[in-house]
């Protein structure tokens, strides 16, 4: 199997898993424990030699001297997955030599896994573009960028269900200025990239991964034609 191969077939299967759990009615933290040891079991088996970085593990800074390091989040919104919603993902991404180079999202309510050997086409934007916000903590600097823009905003749960729903063409810009790491992004970012979108810090900055700390504050994925639009107003905001 190729390593976008086993990014999507360990997406789904994670995903068919926190499906169960979800309809039991179980917890998050449930469903992130058990989808976390299934999502180990099967990198282990299918690339023995990799290292992980999960969010549900003590990390090993082992990593740090591998150039292929897998990224992962086994439930990336935790409290949607909680409240029923269907607005959560499952992250699987690898990054080579700091890039995200492989990724797969599923978002198991929607029936959907997007990995980044099989895109699907960008449609046509929408004018004005729509920007895609935390539902439960919408920050300033996405209200003022907003404004600016006239850019309608879509609240919604996980950064994956975000970032899937600009490579789906339902919004056209994700802005996160909150504080995330690098298993919140990683696999959604390179899903993006393969899908043509543009994707950095929001100074402009690239992404990079595998850095000794977990943390990536911020984080801009939009349509390429938008992007200096949209950090030209970042720029501008005393935030």
């Amino acid at each position: 199997m190729t390593d976008a191969e086993v990014a999507r077939a360990v997406g789904d299967a994670a995903g068919a898993l926190l499906l169960k759990i979800q309809e039991e009615g179980a917890d998050g933290d449930r469903g992130d424990r058990e989808a976390n040891r299934l999502i180990l079991d099967m990198l282990r088996s299918m690339r023995p030699d990799d290292p992980v970085l999960s969010e549900e593990s003590a990390d090993d800074p082992i990593r740090l001297a591998s150039r292929r390091v897998w990224i992962v989040d086994p439930l990336d919104g935790t409290r949607e997955f909680a409240e029923g919603r269907e607005d959560w993902a499952v992250h699987i991404a690898l990054a080579i030599d700091g890039a995200p180079a492989v990724g797969a999202v599923a978002l198991p309510r929607r029936g959907i896994t997007l990995s980044s050997d099989a895109p699907p086409p960008l449609p046509p934007a929408a004018a004005p573009p729509r920007m895609l916000i935390s539902r439960t903590r919408p920050s300033q600097l996405c209200a003022a960028v907003s404004q600016a823009l006239d850019a309608p905003t879509l609240g919604m749960g996980s950064a994956g269900a975000k970032a899937m729903a600009v490579v789906l063409g339902e919004a056209e810009i994700y802005l996160h200025s909150g504080g995330q790491h690098q298993w919140d992004n990683c696999a959604p970012v390179a899903v993006a990239l393969a899908a043509g979108l543009h994707a950095s810090r929001i100074d402009g900055s690239p992404l990079v991964y595998n850095q000794p700390g977990s943390s990536m504050p911020d984080l801009l994925i939009c349509r390429r034609e938008l992007a200096d639009t949209v950090l030209d107003q970042v720029a501008k905001c005393d935030f």
